[in-house]
């Protein structure tokens, strides 16, 4: 057995354990014990990505309990490029963290390295019951970390966020209870094999669970009318916290890729039945992020609602369904993730050197580094907007060549350019705000802190290397793309389950 594959779990759970042990050590101790905790899953996902690259599904099976009893974590190749991605994330996070944000409150790396526990947890298990375990952990040390440093807008958006979170938690357990009554299982591969066997009868309620499951990941992916959470969570969260919540939309996207290819997608009744929903809500997910992004004069909320628009681009693409559309995707899932994760590190660099104007989006005395920093917005602007030559580009262009044929042509391509041009006006207005209309005060006297702008430029030149690595990077997507879409080797899993 690969004790790798429960790595990624293990040492932020050991790690975490061990900083709320240490509360009284020194805090350079806590803060390196932290900084090399995270930054070790790095080359921990690369390892298991390079591992999964084979195309082999490979299993851990927590107590030698075979499935479809116990508790299995599953590596194939989406799984490893989520990984990644939080890895990073994480690493550039907790270095940003370091130059004083981790003291505005208590325990902040512990409660940072269990949520990585639970994200990490809710990519590599193969359990459904255990994902929602592992949501409920993430959750919890969310619900901490939006509060840490305090303040009314972040008790403000900490109430809404705990609030609704806390009835998506209800509702999953429902929907997961309802499956498991129906079928006895709850392993991800067995339910496949039992909901495309199930009686006619029974059609109705596993309906019902699926369509319950998916309220609740569109509530953690911020899909419309589930958003509401997002904007005002994001924009009160400490800069490294909502840099990795960058991720936080991503984990429910991932949640509906997961469930609704494996567990409802196999030949039955139910194949397909979300696919009639995926265009409504990825128009009006993208439609009311734009409109929050051009009515908004706060920079982090502006942020915020960007995030929005990416999640409705991102559902358009897995609207479409085929493994081109897929592979397309993820490409975007990545540059989208890590740019914003960028973002909201730089959008508190530039608070930082704007006195009491803070993030308002008027005139306000002039940035003490405006050269630099506008440097680094214009190139993220460029790639989040999705303007050649960036990444930003070649998602959206991955995406638009991946509808060949019929009506899908037409909805995306509304849904792409229509997103882009929002988030080009919302940012150029932003921009000029910020850095060209300045007015003739004494500008604020702090400089960006080197360690800060490293972990800021850290997450934005990740755009970059995606362009100057497309060709490989896309290689392995499409193969994770085919992988996804291919369930024999995953019902395979399960005795007798595949052909």
């Amino acid at each position: 057995m690969n004790h790798g594959l429960i790595l990624p779990i293990l040492l932020p759970l050991f790690t975490g354990s061990a900083l709320l042990l240490m509360r009284g050590a020194s805090l350079p101790v806590q803060r390196g014990l932290s900084l090399l905790a995270g930054w070790a899953l790095l080359p921990l996902a690369l390892w298991l990505a390079f591992l999964a690259g084979d195309g082999e599904l490979r299993l851990y099976v927590l107590g030698d309990w075979q499935p479809p009893f116990g508790i299995v974590l599953l590596l194939d190749r989406l799984s490893a490029v989520m990984l990644i991605i939080t890895a990073l994330l994480a690493g550039f996070s907790v270095l940003y963290a370091l130059r004083g944000d981790d003291e505005r409150g208590a325990d902040f790396h512990a409660l940072f390295q269990f949520q990585l526990v639970g994200i990490n947890g809710a990519f590599l298990t193969g359990d459904l019951f255990n994902l929602f375990v592992f949501f409920e952990i993430l959750l919890i040390s969310s619900y901490a970390l939006l509060l840490h440093g305090q303040g009314p807008d972040r008790v403000r958006a900490g109430l809404h966020y705990v609030v609704l979170n806390l009835v998506g938690s209800s509702l999953f357990l429902l929907g997961v209870s309802v499956l498991y009554g129906l079928t006895g299982t709850l392993n991800m591969a067995d339910l496949a094999i039992r909901i495309a066997a199930a009686p006619t009868e029974d059609a109705p309620l596993l309906r019902a669970a699926g369509f319950l499951l998916l309220v609740v990941f569109g509530l953690k992916a911020a899909i419309i009318p589930l958003h509401t959470w997002l904007p005002s969570a994001y924009s009160a969260a400490s800069a490294p916290v909502a840099a990795l919540f960058a991720i936080m939309t991503k984990v429910g996207l991932y949640a509906i890729l997961r469930v609704f290819t494996l567990i409802f997608g196999s030949a039955g009744p139910l194949d397909g039945m979300i696919d009639d929903w995926l265009w409504p809500l990825a128009l009006a997910t993208l439609a009311i992020g734009a409109l929050g992004a051009l009515a908004t004069r706060d920079l982090r909320m502006l942020l915020a609602h960007l995030v929005i628009v990416s999640v409705g681009t991102l559902l358009a693409g897995f609207a479409l369904g085929s493994a081109t559309a897929l592979s397309a995707s993820l490409y975007y899932l990545i540059h989208s993730s890590l740019v914003s994760g960028g973002l909201f590190l730089l959008a508190d660099l530039i608070v930082r050197q704007r006195g009491d104007t803070q993030a308002t989006l008027r005139s306000a005395p002039a940035l003490r580094q405006p050269l630099l920093l506008g440097a680094i917005f214009f190139a993220a602007a460029v790639s989040v907007s999705g303007l050649p030559p960036l990444s930003g580009f070649i998602g959206k262009v991955m995406l638009m060549r991946s509808a060949v044929d019929g009506p899908d042509i037409a909805w995306l391509w509304a849904v792409l350019l229509t997103g882009g041009l929002a988030m080009l006006i919302a940012l150029s207005r932003a921009g000029s705000l910020v850095f060209w209309r300045a007015n003739e005060d004494e500008p604020v006297r702090e400089r960006a802190d080197p360690i800060r702008l490293l972990a800021c430029l850290g997450l934005l030149s990740a755009s970059l290397l995606m362009v100057v690595y497309a060709g490989p990077l896309q290689g392995y997507l499409q193969a994770t793309a085919d992988q996804l879409l291919d369930l024999g080797p995953y019902l395979r899993l399960i005795p007798g389950g595949g052909a």
